[in-house]
């Protein structure tokens, strides 16, 4: 048998691996149209910023280290121009001409290629993007060659990451987002402080706002925006996004949704005979149902590994499951990591949700080096199932969102996260987990014991606010027109309360929802219209800086 794999790196070489430890006697063709079949890709902002000193350990293998170990064809500057399905075959530029390669299985893994918008000016050689090992090369040259301002055109995972390399390396760095805010897959009130932490960097955030044009000059080139800024540039990164880079294929009649390879739970296309794995492929989405691409290095690796299963042992093979997209990104000092369905998501699939915010220790408050993690989940009304969940913090936020995905790949609801028995010790987490402690609030919330209002949300013009922080917390940082009374008092000042909320509702705020939700059980109690804002002043300032 004759597996021909289209593509490396991730998904293309995971089921190439996978092919020859399940058969020995097959034979195994990899076409790499780049000159790196298997390259460390999450690894690239990290050499252009200087942390990964040597170019080569972005390098995982080679074509001789594969064949030596793995009896593998490997062959690289190969580029797949066109499919046949009735005979089987595909066409191959190659530096020495075209030739016609034959197939028993193929599997299509050519990846995502960056989007390219309509931006006059963007063919200037100081504009690079940041997808292979050349790409990083050619950065990390302009760096060291004297570039001194860099512009990065998109503020997603890449995009930050680059920034931060380049603000690393010395450069002065603004970068250009248009959605409304830093890392549009996360809520707003969590990529609020990652924006915060870029300042803190010396990066300039233009957030909401889009580059109309490149003016390429003779020292420099200058980005414009559609405010009327003219940020100069000796490079700029592009970095707003990736498409399936599946043309070819489709063209020759595999079918594709939006430009994604439409695959069956085995990675089997409508062609018989041929798989596709990766970022080329659409997915459905476990929680939402929605379908769209994952452009993740974890899910691609995993789907090859399944790919070569059907292949060559279908009976046995395992589908594959469809992927969370759960993510991570280190900007400056923080972590901001995500999994499962956000807000845009779960709205548009008409899901009705609650939401949840809390901002607990790292680890015990008593042990030096606790920080706040700002953590918030998704759950469905009714049965609490969860949705979803995201976090940013400075530490502990990888566990907890990985304990988060492996909670929402078991199904599991909010309330079942209060019994998880996880790893505690003081300098590790708490007795009770900021995940144990998430899973109570959503219990408080479905019971009914817990009421909720949101700092995302229009604010009620009738109700009487009230904070229920201490005097000296107040006199740094008040919502306008708030009542003040400490949450130890309320009892004592009831009554005082009562009339002065005059038959209107009382959304009560703290500084984390902890104290206000204190006081709702109090205020309900008593027969007022209680509920306290989710997250309190830190979710609320995350949003609405003072």
């Amino acid at each position: 048998m004759r597996i021909v794999i289209v593509g490396g790196v991730a998904g293309g070489m995971s089921a190439a691996a996978r092919a020859r430890r399940l058969s020995e006697d097959a034979e195994i063709v990899v076409l790499e149209r780049g000159e790196h079949p298997s390259f460390a890709n999450c690894g690239l902002p990290y050499y252009v910023g200087g942390e990964i000193a040597d170019r080569d350990d972005l390098l995982v293998q080679t074509p001789e280290s594969l064949h030596a170990a793995l009896n593998l064809d490997v062959r690289v500057r190969h580029e797949v121009i066109g499919l046949d399905p009735a005979s089987q075959t595909v066409r191959v530029r190659t530096d020495h001409g075209e030739l016609t390669l034959g197939y028993d299985a193929l599997v299509l893994a050519p990846g995502a290629a960056a989007v390219r918008p309509p931006l006059p000016g963007l063919d200037s050689p100081r504009v690079r993007t940041l997808r292979t090992v050349g790409d990083a090369v050619a950065l990390r040259e302009s760096v060291e060659n004297g570039a001194a301002r860099a512009v990065v055109l998109g503020a997603g995972f890449i995009g930050l990451e680059a920034a931060e390399g380049l603000r690393r390396q010395g450069l002065a760095v603004d970068v250009v987002e248009l959605a409304p805010h830093v890392l549009p897959p996360l809520e707003p009130e969590i990529a609020g402080p990652v924006r915060a932490e870029l300042e803190r960097l010396g990066i300039v955030v233009h957030d909401g706002i889009a580059a109309t044009a490149i003016e390429p000059g003779p020292g420099a080139d200058t980005v414009l925006l559609a405010d009327g800024t003219a940020l100069p540039a000796d490079l700029i990164v592009l970095s707003v996004g990736v498409r399936p880079d599946t043309a070819v294929f489709a063209a020759a009649g595999v079918a594709t949704e939006r430009g994604a390879i439409v695959v069956d739970e085995h990675g089997r296309t409508g062609v018989p005979r041929v798989w596709a794995v990766g970022d080329a492929t659409v997915a459905t989405d476990p929680v939402t149902g929605l379908r769209r691409p994952v452009a993740l290095a974890g899910p691609a690796n995993r789907a090859g590994r399944l790919v070569a299963d059907d292949i060559l042992a279908p009976g046995s093979a395992r589908p594959i499951p469809p992927p969370l997209g759960t993510a991570i990104v280190r900007v400056g000092g923080l972590t901001a990591a995500l999994t499962g369905a956000g807000r845009p998501a779960l709205t548009a699939a008409g899901i009705d949700f609650h939401t949840v915010h809390l901002h607990p220790g790292s680890h015990a408050g008593y042990f030096p080096g606790a920080e706040p993690i700002h953590l918030l989940i998704h759950f469905r009304a009714g049965d609490g199932l969860l949705l979803g969940a995201q976090a940013v913090g400075a530490d502990g936020v990888d566990k907890r969102i990985d304990v988060l995905s492996t909670a929402l790949a078991a199904r599991m609801t909010a309330p079942e996260l209060i019994d998880l028995d996880l790893a505690y010790a003081p300098p590790y987490g708490s007795a009770k987990d900021p995940v144990n402690l998430a899973g109570m609030i959503a219990e408080n919330v479905l019971g009914g014991e817990l009421r909720l209002w949101y700092a995302g949300d229009d604010p009620d013009p009738d109700a009487l606010l009230l904070d229920v922080r201490t005097p000296d917390e107040v006199a740094g940082d008040r919502l306008p027109g708030a009542l003040t009374v400490p949450h130890t008092r309320i009892r004592e000042r009831l009554a005082e309360i009562v009339e002065v909320a005059d038959g209107r509702p009382v959304r009560v705020y703290c500084a984390s929802g902890m104290r206000s939700y204190l006081a709702c059980r109090i205020l309900t109690a008593a027969g007022l219209d209680a509920a306290s804002l989710s997250g309190g002043l830190l979710t609320y300032r995350a949003l609405h800086p003072a």
